[in-house]
């Protein structure tokens, strides 16, 4: 499809092409060579060894969506799938550690931060410190109106008092900074005017987390509860200096995390595919490679089929999201589609792997558990299916009305 010259002024060029190609190649040969080989360590500790984290600081990693103009690498939505898509081949803790970072904090800062934040917390984005977001909380996720979150005006000062609980916060345990939605607002309010975005040191007087929660998969992401009792933060602590846009701010930061979720959810579909491939060229059956039945073989082609339609999804979404368009639908879409998908990959992998694939020495099984939260968050597939009806709907009464 040709770009009208319109199109072509927001059009996100991102990083120089040639100069992208180089830090993708050399990004992976460090998953290949580096993160591969150091998954069991991860899982037998339950964490990401530090000289690993400190290694993708250094690969400037953690700031990879912030502006050039504030150290960051600028890369494009295209370029930043295909780097989440990359690092999500290996051990899904990995992506996790930064994903907050070049997600949905980075994003909330582009689309609702004033000058003076972006100054201040985009470069410790790019340093790697760790960001986590604060959305869902005991009694609510993805319905606002049950937001119990508080941010009341400070008495002694032009700040605010924060109070409340976040559930299920990824990176949490070890993150250095928080954006949290809060209520600003008693009563629910139309757009949700009534929620606030603020950015919240985790170190800050009255901040306590949880101990991390047991997980059924993805060993070494790290997720627990945030506490907040009468934290207080300073005026410029509110997100874009206005009240009543936190949850807007969210929603379009989602997109950036859906797309993430997306495209980690198609490189680990993938990474079990080849897995899969190599053990049933390997395992014999019958005196011969259980490749050759033809049985195994159609799951190894519907997986095929299926990764290959999520990553043209991938490629489409992101390279409209460069073009400037509006992908709160399509980003959706993809979510959905990729998470289910891998669901549906991974299982195929236990059955070629046999009983084998229910054992925890073969990597089957943890390709499995580790799947299954990608349906899950950055909004359920049944949330999300509601969405995107919602507004088709919205459009087809906006043209048959």
């Amino acid at each position: 499809m040709n770009v009208a010259p319109a199109h072509k002024e927001q059009f996100n060029t991102g990083m120089d092409p040639d100069i992208f190609e180089q830090f993708a190649e050399q990004l992976e040969r460090f998953v290949r060579e580096r993160l591969i080989p150091a998954e069991n360590e991860v899982i037998e500790n339950d964490a990401v060894p530090p000289e690993i984290i400190q290694e993708m600081r250094d690969m400037g990693l953690f700031g990879i969506s912030v502006p050039e103009e504030y150290g960051g690498a600028g890369l494009n939505m295209t370029q930043y799938a295909r780097v989440v898509n990359m690092m999500s081949y290996a051990a899904p803790a990995y992506r996790s550690i930064f994903s907050i970072n070049i997600g949905m904090f980075a994003s909330a800062l582009k689309n609702g931060a004033t000058e003076e934040q972006r100054a201040e917390w985009y470069p410790k984005l790019v340093e790697g410190k760790i960001a986590c977001f604060g959305l869902t909380e005991p009694g609510s996720g993805s319905d606002s109106a049950g937001l119990q979150t508080t941010a009341k005006p400070d008495p002694d000062g032009n700040g605010w008092i924060l109070n409340g609980t976040k559930r299920y916060i990824t990176n949490a345990p070890h993150a250095d900074f928080a954006l949290i939605m809060a209520r600003t607002e008693k009563e629910n309010l139309p757009k949700n005017a009534h929620v606030s975005a603020f950015l919240v040191p985790m170190d800050a007087p009255g901040v306590s987390t949880g101990s991390p929660d047991k997980k059924m998969g993805q060993a070494g992401s790290h997720v627990s509860d945030i506490m907040l009792d009468d934290v207080k933060v300073p005026g410029d602590a509110l997100l874009g200096g206005e009240t009543g846009r936190g949850f807007r701010f969210a929603m379009q930061s989602l997109d950036n995390g859906r797309i993430s979720v997306g495209s980690a959810a198609t490189a680990y579909a993938r990474r079990a595919l080849d897995s899969a491939m190599r053990y049933a060229n390997e395992r014999k059956a019958f005196g011969e490679p259980i490749a050759r039945f033809q049985l195994i073989q159609a799951m190894l082609a519907d997986s095929e089929t299926e990764i290959y339609a999520a990553e043209c999804m991938m490629k489409d979404v992101t390279e409209r999201a460069d073009r400037g368009e509006n992908i709160l639908v399509k980003a959706a879409a993809f979510k959905v589609f990729a998470s289910e998908m891998c669901g549906r990959v991974v299982d195929r992998v236990v059955q070629i792997y046999g009983g084998a694939g229910y054992l925890a020495e073969y990597d089957a099984e943890r390709f499995y558990r580790d799947a299954r939260i990608y349906r899950i968050y950055e909004g359920t597939t049944q949330i999300l299916q509601l969405q995107i009806a919602k507004h088709m709907l919205r459009e087809w009464e906006a043209l048959n009305g």
